[in-house]
């Protein structure tokens, strides 16, 4: 239980940790908040609004669908309705169409009225003149062109090319020389006064471009997965054009449909005209054969002679005479759809008997339009044009085995009813040939004129068809505005969009920091790593104009961080040994991260305490204690220490005949006494000389005579001397400066530590920021000064 409680206990410590690490850049969270969320205000104050139209249609099956796809469900060749609605909308969405709409509304000519930041458009009724072009449409509709127009009279404006050009003065109603050709201006008396003195861009665009837009922005997509309802919405600055664009198409798409249905209707009525034209030759034959045999014979009527053989007869003769239109439709059908090379239109409803050959011309005539209207706006590999390919051979290659049978099976009934009928005729021939030949004549007239008839009868249908024709699709609601307010851009998502990015762009920056940051920052950081070494304390970041030295009364930051490594240092020592004379070395990785910093001013803290205390300067390869006391240690004297001057460590090493004594420096710095060994001048052979008896000899006659002996050595990573005095220490200080010091580096410190190379080790964390002194900046120092509030401030 209890490392259960441990456990949850340094989470919520880690989870307070992180939270504070991005408290502590609130400033940042702020600024970019206002930034972004005044961005957004910007943006929504000056961006051109979006408004939104929509459209409802339902699609129109045909009557004639379901025995159609009874027919060729088996071949596989339709979907299902999905296949079907989906056409339509490739269809209704063809660049073909929305060519037309622009043509039609004349949108690809934008007049803009120019303001000081924002443009708006005009469009429609409030156009306060009418553009003219000399030039042809073909021209027009292929330029990209632009001028400008500003309104100064009723019956003049000014008129120029580039927006900061000078205007020239011209008069409504003259030609104007342009790149696109003359053109004319015709003044809206009842709109124009509302621009004057205002400036109009008028842009040409080429329609192509116009449409192709409008294509992108417009949606159509059925109203859910199995209805043939279809939704349409458009968004433009503009609603009333949204709205207009809509119906317009909607218009043209029903009137495509029903132009193919004329075409189908028109192919229809010309075929059968054809098939008149040849009977109606026929007929006069027969009629003429009939007038000149009853002349020549002087025939007038020569009843019945054989009622029950006519009987007969004229039955099989209806049979036979049925079969045979019926087979030369099918023949002629059959001819007809052989011969094509590509995909026409062919004759529908010519009175074929067999429903569904006529109900599959239909649907091929319907596919043929769809492909012909798709083509006028692309090519053949299109795929929606290949999938249309595939449905017409597949109806074609259905349509030509049902005529193969049909005709099969007609020839095989008028073979029959012709060895019936010649059975009866072989009966009636016993008459008198004059009877006979004359019945053949009637027999062959008869037939011709009911053909002749039917034909005629159809062709009315086919017009009465086209007549009562209806569109494909109906108007279920009409364009119309889904909303007042526009849907482009939306206050609230762009102002919440402008908090989140607000907030996600300095959490994003400090999470990157921290996620590359491989320096110690504060006393935490360092405790994770060193994890059982002590950390004793952490000195604050120094300001350029703050005192690098504590006095004697000094109630400083940096005095009371001093006083805790005073408190906890002598804690350490005195837990090891009672014994006066402690020896404390301080080091450091490389050089800069404060070593002679710290040994100066744990000496001077020390003393505070009136204790005996020497501060050695070891570093002899790189001496930089005579730096750290210029004008205090000697302001009465003006002078200051030099790196040359005296005997320091380096010459009493050397020098055998010198006392200790002759290299001790006394510092007097606010009443606090201080004795100073200097390193002397740099040696050329600086171990060799760290390793002298003379050091040991150094170590054992001070340490009887001071409580604390401070010795600022060499940095541990950059060369070896530390490692070579390291057994006359009592205490070893590990200096590490934040923000310099990488947390691999402490891995060697660590490592010598278990190596048993180095001997009461513990580290000190020096250069903190104010807001990161303790742990995490929660409880740091702050006895030293009192800052007044920002909001106090008057």
């Amino acid at each position: 239980m209890d490392l259960i409680k441990n456990s949850e206990n340094e989470t919520s410590l880690d989870l307070k940790n992180l939270i504070g690490n991005y408290l502590r850049y609130w400033k940042w969270f702020a600024l970019c908040l206002i930034i972004a969320l005044a961005l957004a205000y910007v943006h929504l104050r000056y961006s051109i609004p979006e408004y939104s139209a929509s459209a409802k249609i339902q699609m129109i099956e045909d009557k004639n669908s379901n025995s159609e796809l009874s027919i060729f469900k088996d071949l596989n060749v339709f979907s299902g309705s999905k296949t079907k609605i989906e056409d339509e909308i490739e269809i209704l969405n063809s660049r073909a169409n929305f060519i037309q709409v622009i043509k039609d509304l004349g949108i690809n000519i934008r007049y803009t009225v120019q303001g000081n930041i924002k443009d708006n458009e005009i469009y429609g009724e409030t156009y306060p003149f009418n553009i003219n072009f000399l030039a042809t449409d073909s021209i027009i509709h292929k330029s990209k062109y632009r001028f400008f127009v500003e309104l100064n009279t009723e019956s003049s404006f000014g008129f120029s090319e580039e927006e900061n050009q000078p205007t020239k003065p011209q008069s409504f109603g003259s030609a104007v020389n342009t790149q696109v050709g003359d053109i004319i201006l015709i003044p809206n008396s009842e709109k124009i006064k509302r621009f004057m003195g205002k400036k109009i861009r008028i842009e040409i665009n080429p329609i192509n471009d116009v449409a192709q837009g409008y294509r992108k922005k417009m949606k159509i997509a059925p109203a859910s997965e199995f209805s043939n309802i279809i939704n349409i919405t458009l968004t433009d600055p503009i609603q009333q054009k949204a709205i207009d664009i809509i119906n317009r198409l909607i218009l043209i798409n029903n009137n495509n449909s029903i132009t193919d249905k004329k075409e189908v209707a028109d192919r229809t009525s010309k075929f059968i005209n054809d098939r008149i034209s040849k009977i109606y030759t026929n007929l006069s034959d027969v009629d003429d054969s009939a007038e000149s045999f009853k002349t020549s014979k002087g025939i007038a009527d020569l009843g019945s002679q054989s009622s029950v053989n006519f009987n007969l007869s004229a039955a099989g003769e209806q049979e036979l005479e049925e079969a045979s239109i019926q087979l030369d439709i099918a023949s002629s059908m059959q001819n007809l759809i052989s011969s094509q090379e590509e995909y026409d239109l062919i004759p529908a409803n010519i009175g074929l008997s067999n429903q569904g050959v006529s109900d599959a011309a239909v649907r091929y005539n319907e596919l043929v339009a769809q492909r012909n209207r798709l083509l006028a706006s692309s090519n053949e590999k299109n795929p929606v044009i290949v999938k249309l390919d595939q449905q017409l051979e597949s109806l074609k290659r259905g349509m030509q085995t049902s005529l193969n049978n049909v005709t099969n099976n007609l020839n095989l009934k008028v073979n029959s009813l012709g060895k019936q009928l010649s059975q009866i005729n072989s009966r009636i021939y016993a008459v008198p040939s004059n009877e006979r030949a004359l019945r053949d004549i009637t027999r062959k007239q008869q037939t011709t004129e009911s053909l002749y008839l039917y034909l005629l009868q159809k062709r009315e249908e086919s017009q009465i068809a086209f007549a009562s024709a209806e569109s494909k699709s109906k108007v279920v609601d009409s364009a119309h505005s889904t909303n007042r307010f526009p849907v482009s851009p939306k206050p609230k998502i762009v102002y919440l969009g402008a908090f989140l990015l607000g907030l996600l762009i300095p959490f994003s920056l400090i999470y990157l920091s921290s996620l590359l940051d491989n320096k110690i920052h504060n006393k935490l950081d360092l405790e994770k790593i060193v994890q059982e070494i002590p950390v004793i304390a952490e000195l604050p970041k120094l300001g350029r104009k703050e005192s690098k030295m504590v006095l004697n009364v000094d109630r400083s930051v940096l005095a009371e961080s001093m006083r805790i490594l005073r408190t906890n240092l002598d804690y350490i020592l005195k837990s090891k040994s009672k014994e006066i004379g402690q020896t404390i070395f301080v080091t450091s990785s490389v050089p800069g991260e404060g070593k002679t910093f710290v040994s100066s001013n744990l000496a001077l803290i020390f003393a505070n305490t009136n204790k005996k205390v020497l501060l050695i300067g070891a570093d002899i390869r790189n001496p930089k204690l005579y730096t750290f006391f210029p004008d205090i240690a000697n302001e009465e004297e003006n002078e200051r220490p030099q790196r040359n001057a005296g005997n320091g460590l380096t010459e009493y090493l050397y020098d055998h005949s010198l006392k200790v004594q002759d290299i001790i420096n006394r510092i007097s710095i606010d009443s606090n006494n201080i004795d100073v060994i200097y390193s002397g001048k740099i040696p050329p052979n600086p171990s060799e000389l760290l390793m002298s008896e003379r050091l040991k000899v150094l170590f054992e006659d001070v340490v009887g005579l001071y409580d604390y002996v401070i010795v600022d050595t060499a940095p541990l990573m950059v060369v070896t001397d530390t490692l070579l005095i390291n057994q006359y220490a009592n205490q070893i200080l590990y200096i590490t400066k934040a923000g310099v010091t990488d947390k691999k580096v402490l891995q060697y410190p660590l490592n010598l530590k278990k190596e048993g190379r180095l001997k009461g080790l513990s580290f000190i964390v020096n250069n903190v920021k104010e807001a990161n002194l303790g742990y995490g900046g929660k409880y740091g120092y702050g006895y030293g000064k009192t800052v007044k509030k920002w909001w106090k401030f008057s």
